[in-house]
């Protein structure tokens, strides 16, 4: 099954600044070929169920090498086949309105 999942993964026991971790996380979700976007509050990865579910779970594996305490929010949109929706979603709701957004 096709799905949208956005997750957000950060350590609780870095401080304040935890970009570093971030930025490793984003290597792989990057390595992964998965069509993805990055936005401030976490990431969207666009693929089949199991393909996104193992991104998350390098990320943590990743993350839980020199972390302690970890936390993950996850989202998903889950559609039958439907696939593009990345890019589909955000112009559908931009010819609505009659303009680009940001």
């Amino acid at each position: 099954m096709a799905v949208l999942l956005e997750f957000s993964m950060s350590p609780l026991d870095k401080g304040e600044s935890v970009s570093t971790y971030v930025a490793r996380s984003l290597e792989i979700v990057s390595q992964s070929g998965l069509p993805y976007r990055l936005n401030p509050m976490g990431t969207v990865l666009e693929g089949e169920w199991d393909e996104c579910m193992e991104v998350v779970r390098q990320c943590h594996a990743r993350m839980s090498q020199d972390c302690n305490r970890i936390t993950c929010s996850i989202r998903i949109d889950a559609r039958k086949g439907r696939t593009g929706r990345l890019e589909s979603k955000i112009a559908k709701v931009e010819q609505l309105v009659g303009k680009k957004l940001s």
